[in-house]
């Protein structure tokens, strides 16, 4: 993606409102999978945020994520 497109994604992302985070078992009823399924996942690149002990995640990056996945299937 070029720097111009880059920045405007930034700028547009900005400006859309907060989807709110996602708990473990919150991604656990969304995909149909266990916890510790979900952990493994996130060692094989579930993109997660961390605040301390707290792991949240992005409905946006879940749904980019598993578009990832589905190409490389």
């Amino acid at each position: 993606m070029s720097r111009a497109r880059q920045q405007a994604h930034r700028e547009s992302s900005i400006n859309e409102p907060l989807q709110p985070l996602l708990t473990i078992a919150d991604v656990c009823k969304l995909l149909h999978l266990s916890r510790p399924m979900i952990y493994t996942l996130i060692d094989q690149g579930l993109p997660v945020m961390r605040f301390g002990k707290a792991v949240r995640f992005s409905p946006t990056s879940i749904q980019r994520w598993l578009a990832w996945r589905e190409e490389i299937a």
